[in-house]
C-alpha cells in the first residue's frame, strides 16, 4: 500500500544528510509525538489543506511503501485521528533509503497539492 508524508524540503535535505528522517509534522518531531504522521491517498489532500495550505517553505511529498518500510523495520499502526478515519502511523524513524519517491509540491491555484 502506497501510503504519504509531506515534509518542508529543508527538513528533508536534513534527513537525507543524518540517513533517517524524524519529523513526525510541521515543527514537532518523533521524539515528542511518539510516531511520524502520514496519510493514504485518499487522505492526503484534505490533510495538505488543513495544515500545510499556508506553509511559505518549499514542500516535498515523501511516497512510501507499507510493505517496503515494515520489511525495513518501521511499524506500521493505522489509528483513528479522533473521527473515526484511520491514519497510517509509524512508529520509528524513516530510513531515507525506504522511501520510494520524494516529489516537490506546491498548491495550485485551486487549492489543491500538486506533486
Amino acid at each position: 500500500m502506497l501510503i504519504f508524508h509531506i515534509a518542508t524540503e529543508s527538513d528533508w535535505a536534513a534527513a537525507v544528510a543524518a540517513g533517517d528522517y524524524r519529523v513526525s509534522t510541521l515543527g514537532v518531531t518523533i521524539e515528542q509525538e511518539g510516531f511520524l504522521h502520514a496519510s493514504t491517498t485518499e487522505q492526503v489532500q484534505p490533510t495538505a489543506s488543513r495544515f500545510y495550505a499556508a506553509v511559505t517553505d518549499p514542500l516535498v511529498v515523501l511516497m512510501m511503501r507499507t510493505e517496503v518500510l515494515e520489511a525495513g523495520g518501521v511499524p506500521i499502526r493505522f489509528e483513528d485521528a479522533g473521527n473515526g478515519e484511520l491514519f497510517p502511523h509509524l512508529y520509528a524513524a524513516l530510513p531515507v533509503a525506504l522511501v520510494d519517491e520524494v516529489r516537490p509540491a506546491a498548491f495550485d491555484d485551486a487549492g489543491t497539492l500538486v506533486f
